[in-house]
């Protein structure tokens, strides 16, 4: 099973107890300063499902979800001091080989900003490669070697 889905504890076949720790991350927020133009971005680049919502969208990658604020649209509750666009900083797991993931950016007519290099992420010791949103936040993709 994927790690970002969720296991439901009557499908587990096991004492919950051995399910620890139970907090996943689930979604978190970005802010973006133009619907269209991340939406492409975060679409073809990274390779969001887009979710409509409200006057703008959602962005998920199987069990994990970015919510977005963007013009006429913030959430309720927030933080005290909401990131502004270009404010983050993500990394996501690529799945094939860092040139893999490397030719995909060129395709995309998206340039890498530093890599690869070795960088320490979720699953440990990884190689990674760093570019940016349209907004200037600063995006990584992440590869771990295969057993």
């Amino acid at each position: 099973m994927p790690e970002t889905e969720t296991e439901l504890v009557a499908d587990a076949g096991t004492d919950v107890t051995t399910l620890a720790p139970a907090i996943h991350l689930d979604h978190c927020v970005i802010h973006v300063s133009d619907w269209e133009r991340s939406t492409a971005f975060y679409r073809d680049v990274l390779r969001a499902e887009v979710i409509p919502f409200g006057k703008g969208v959602v962005f998920r990658f199987g069990g994990v979800q970015l919510n977005v604020h963007g013009p006429g649209q913030i959430g309720s509750p927030r933080a005290r001091e909401p990131v502004m666009p270009g404010g983050s900083d993500l990394c996501f797991r690529w799945s094939g080989s860092i040139e893999d993931a490397m030719a995909h950016l060129a395709a995309q007519g998206v340039a890498v900003e530093l890599g690869p290099v070795e960088r320490n992420g979720a699953a440990g010791p990884g190689v990674s490669v760093y570019f940016r949103d349209p907004d200037g936040s600063l995006m990584e993709f992440i590869t771990y070697p295969t057993p």
